[in-house]
């Protein structure tokens, strides 16, 4: 299965609002769910409440199934906590530090640049929106007429931003504390513990 691209307001009502879906359309969102009252009595199952905590991973992160499963197999490897790994390894991804140094309204937008080559990782080209970055790397626009300037308020603790030459750097590793997006990643590890 492809990467999902039907109507992204479907998921957001199903899941709850997604950072990686923008402000703009979590704010949309939230305008029309505040109208509407919810009095769902029905007991999800612990299977479900599994499935959607995996679902609202994937679609925040724009990752398929298979992709995620990978992930899980490299969290799982390590000798630390699978849960934080997992959630380290989805942050320092490129797209989502091009998206979290606000170079990119959204998730997709900052994978949409970096695969037409505006974004450059330690002075080179990178066009994998998937590659892992690093402490200490370098991530710069290559052409700053592409996105709006973004302040140095909105940018996270563990990068920063010189707005001036429109170049972000990995000053530390992510900590959980700094994911801004809830999620019990340890019912996305149980949901996948039927499968390993």
């Amino acid at each position: 299965m492809s990467r999902y691209r039907g109507p992204r307001l479907k998921i957001l009502k199903r899941l709850g609002p997604l950072p990686g879906f923008g402000q703009k359309l979590n704010q949309k969102f939230q305008e029309a769910n505040t109208s509407l009252v919810k009095t769902n009595r029905k007991k999800k199952s612990p299977f479900t409440i599994r499935l959607k905590e995996k679902q609202k991973l994937r679609y925040n992160y724009g990752l398929t199934e298979k992709n995620l499963i990978q992930y899980m197999k490299i969290a799982r490897k390590k000798k630390t906590s699978t849960g934080e790994t997992l959630l380290k390894s989805l942050e320092m991804r490129l797209d989502n530090i091009v998206f979290r140094l606000g170079f990119g309204p959204t998730l997709p937008a900052a994978r949409q640049l970096i695969t037409h080559g505006h974004i450059l990782l330690n002075g080179k080209k990178r066009n994998k929106p998937s590659s892992q970055c690093s402490l200490q790397d370098s991530i710069t626009l290559k052409t700053p007429h592409m996105a709006s300037i973004p302040s140095s308020d909105s940018v996270p603790g563990f990068l920063s931003l010189e707005t001036s030459t429109l170049t972000g750097k990995v000053q530390q590793l992510v900590s959980r504390q700094e994911v801004d997006f809830s999620i019990n990643e340890l019912l996305v590890i149980e949901y996948y513990s039927r499968n390993f």
